[in-house]
């Protein structure tokens, strides 16, 4: 009962790491790769700048979630391994 509260909250925690990928995707897709440096469209520089700062948080945040994620996978199955070793292997027969 309690490993399978544990799997789900690691699939909830994977869920989450896939959809801030995807938000950061949707995001950079939305990036413009020219630089503007012109003073008549200052508009479009703080555009960049703001997405370019949204990125950032997004990606530092996806990578924070994904050590976390990955960590706690392998608890997981160290957990599992050392509770298999525990009880001893029992081949059906």
């Amino acid at each position: 009962m309690q490993s399978t509260f544990y799997l789900i909250a690691w699939g909830v925690l994977v869920l989450a790491v896939l959809a801030l990928a995807g938000y950061r995707l949707s995001l950079s897709h939305k990036e413009d790769d020219v630089l503007h440096l012109a003073s008549a469209e200052g508009g479009m520089i703080s555009g960049q700048t703001e997405l370019a700062a949204r990125i950032k948080v997004v990606s530092r945040w996806g990578a924070g979630l994904t050590i976390i994620v990955v960590a706690y996978g392998l608890v997981l199955l160290a957990q599992y391994g050392y509770t298999l070793w525990t009880q001893g292997y029992r081949s059906p027969q």
